[in-house]
Protein backbone atom coordinates (compact mmCIF):
# COMPACT_ATOMS: atom_id res chain seq x y z
CA UNK A 1 0.00 0.00 0.00
CA UNK A 2 1.65 3.45 -0.83
CA UNK A 3 -0.86 6.27 0.76
CA UNK A 4 -0.09 9.58 1.83
CA UNK A 5 -2.18 11.70 3.36
CA UNK A 6 -1.20 15.16 4.69
CA UNK A 7 -2.15 18.96 5.70
CA UNK A 8 -0.47 21.94 5.16
CA UNK A 9 0.43 25.47 3.65
CA UNK A 10 1.28 26.29 0.56
CA UNK A 11 5.34 27.67 0.81
CA UNK A 12 5.19 29.62 -2.57
CA UNK A 13 2.69 29.99 -5.23
CA UNK A 14 2.37 26.52 -7.35
CA UNK A 15 4.07 26.25 -10.51
CA UNK A 16 2.21 25.37 -13.56
CA UNK A 17 4.10 23.77 -16.62
CA UNK A 18 2.85 21.02 -19.46
CA UNK A 19 5.21 18.29 -20.63
CA UNK A 20 5.88 17.82 -24.79
CA UNK A 21 2.40 16.07 -24.82
CA UNK A 22 0.35 18.46 -23.45
CA UNK A 23 0.04 17.41 -19.85
CA UNK A 24 -0.82 19.80 -17.49
CA UNK A 25 1.87 19.69 -14.26
CA UNK A 26 1.62 21.40 -11.21
CA UNK A 27 4.17 21.20 -8.29
CA UNK A 28 4.24 22.92 -5.23
CA UNK A 29 5.31 22.37 -1.76
CA UNK A 30 3.49 22.56 1.28
CA UNK A 31 4.77 22.84 5.02
CA UNK A 32 3.92 20.50 7.67
CA UNK A 33 4.29 20.64 11.43
CA UNK A 34 5.52 17.72 13.14
CA UNK A 35 3.72 16.45 16.14
CA UNK A 36 6.33 15.86 18.87
CA UNK A 37 8.89 18.56 19.99
CA UNK A 38 12.44 18.43 19.49
CA UNK A 39 14.67 18.02 22.17
CA UNK A 40 14.88 21.86 22.65
CA UNK A 41 10.97 21.93 23.08
CA UNK A 42 10.41 23.50 19.46
CA UNK A 43 7.78 22.02 16.46
CA UNK A 44 9.75 21.04 13.56
CA UNK A 45 8.09 21.92 10.23
CA UNK A 46 8.89 19.12 7.13
CA UNK A 47 8.88 20.36 3.42
CA UNK A 48 6.63 18.07 1.41
CA UNK A 49 7.22 18.20 -2.24
CA UNK A 50 3.43 17.92 -4.21
CA UNK A 51 2.77 17.31 -7.70
CA UNK A 52 -0.44 17.61 -9.65
CA UNK A 53 -1.76 16.25 -13.27
CA UNK A 54 -4.30 17.07 -16.05
CA UNK A 55 -7.62 18.99 -14.82
CA UNK A 56 -5.83 18.53 -10.70
CA UNK A 57 -3.06 20.51 -11.86
CA UNK A 58 -4.60 23.36 -13.51
CA UNK A 59 -6.75 23.74 -10.90
CA UNK A 60 -4.30 23.14 -8.28
CA UNK A 61 -2.46 26.48 -10.22
CA UNK A 62 -5.65 28.25 -10.54
CA UNK A 63 -6.85 27.85 -6.96
CA UNK A 64 -3.76 27.69 -4.71
CA UNK A 65 -0.89 30.26 -3.79
CA UNK A 66 1.12 30.92 -0.89
CA UNK A 67 0.09 30.67 2.45
CA UNK A 68 -2.94 28.86 1.40
CA UNK A 69 -4.06 25.41 3.68
CA UNK A 70 -4.46 22.74 1.61
CA UNK A 71 -4.95 18.83 2.48
CA UNK A 72 -3.50 16.17 0.46
CA UNK A 73 -3.97 12.60 -0.68
CA UNK A 74 -1.78 10.49 -2.85
CA UNK A 75 1.40 8.66 -3.74
CA UNK A 76 4.94 8.89 -2.41
CA UNK A 77 6.88 8.63 -5.78
CA UNK A 78 11.58 8.58 -5.07
CA UNK A 79 13.11 9.09 -7.87
CA UNK A 80 16.93 9.86 -8.88
CA UNK A 81 18.50 12.20 -11.52
CA UNK A 82 22.20 13.27 -12.45
CA UNK A 83 22.41 17.14 -11.39
CA UNK A 84 24.37 19.21 -14.29
CA UNK A 85 27.45 18.22 -12.41
CA UNK A 86 26.92 14.41 -12.59
CA UNK A 87 26.15 13.69 -9.36
CA UNK A 88 23.54 11.27 -8.52
CA UNK A 89 20.48 13.14 -6.75
CA UNK A 90 17.12 11.88 -4.82
CA UNK A 91 13.93 13.30 -4.86
CA UNK A 92 10.58 12.48 -2.90
CA UNK A 93 7.57 13.37 -4.21
CA UNK A 94 3.58 12.48 -3.44
CA UNK A 95 1.96 12.37 -6.61
CA UNK A 96 -1.31 13.87 -5.56
CA UNK A 97 -4.41 12.34 -6.30
CA UNK A 98 -6.61 14.58 -4.34
CA UNK A 99 -6.23 18.02 -3.36
CA UNK A 100 -8.97 20.09 -0.82
CA UNK A 101 -8.67 23.69 -0.42
CA UNK A 102 -9.05 24.66 3.31
CA UNK A 103 -8.53 28.03 3.06
CA UNK A 104 -11.19 30.91 2.48
CA UNK A 105 -11.47 31.86 -1.03
CA UNK A 106 -10.55 34.99 -1.47
CA UNK A 107 -13.14 37.81 0.09
CA UNK A 108 -15.37 35.00 0.25
CA UNK A 109 -15.70 32.59 3.28
CA UNK A 110 -14.78 28.95 3.52
CA UNK A 111 -17.18 25.91 2.90
CA UNK A 112 -17.38 25.74 6.80
CA UNK A 113 -17.74 28.84 7.51
CA UNK A 114 -20.30 29.85 4.71
CA UNK A 115 -23.50 28.13 6.38
CA UNK A 116 -25.40 30.53 8.43
CA UNK A 117 -24.97 29.28 12.15
CA UNK A 118 -28.05 27.57 13.74
CA UNK A 119 -28.45 25.79 10.60
CA UNK A 120 -27.34 22.31 10.00
CA UNK A 121 -25.05 20.55 7.53
CA UNK A 122 -27.65 20.25 5.31
CA UNK A 123 -29.26 23.87 5.47
CA UNK A 124 -31.63 22.71 7.50
CA UNK A 125 -33.32 24.61 11.09
CA UNK A 126 -32.98 22.13 13.73
CA UNK A 127 -35.45 22.25 16.51
CA UNK A 128 -36.93 20.04 18.84
CA UNK A 129 -40.84 20.19 19.54
CA UNK A 130 -42.10 20.09 22.86
CA UNK A 131 -42.49 16.23 23.01
CA UNK A 132 -38.10 16.58 22.36
CA UNK A 133 -38.74 14.69 18.49
CA UNK A 134 -36.94 15.96 15.67
CA UNK A 135 -39.23 17.93 13.50
CA UNK A 136 -38.25 15.68 9.92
Amino acid sequence: MNKWNGIGRLVRDPELRYSPSGVAVTTFTIAVDRRFKNSQGEKETDFIQIKTFKQLAELCANSLSKGKLAGVSGALQISSYNDKDGNKKWSTDILADEVQFLSPKDGGQSQETDRPSGKGSYGHEVNLDDEGDIPF
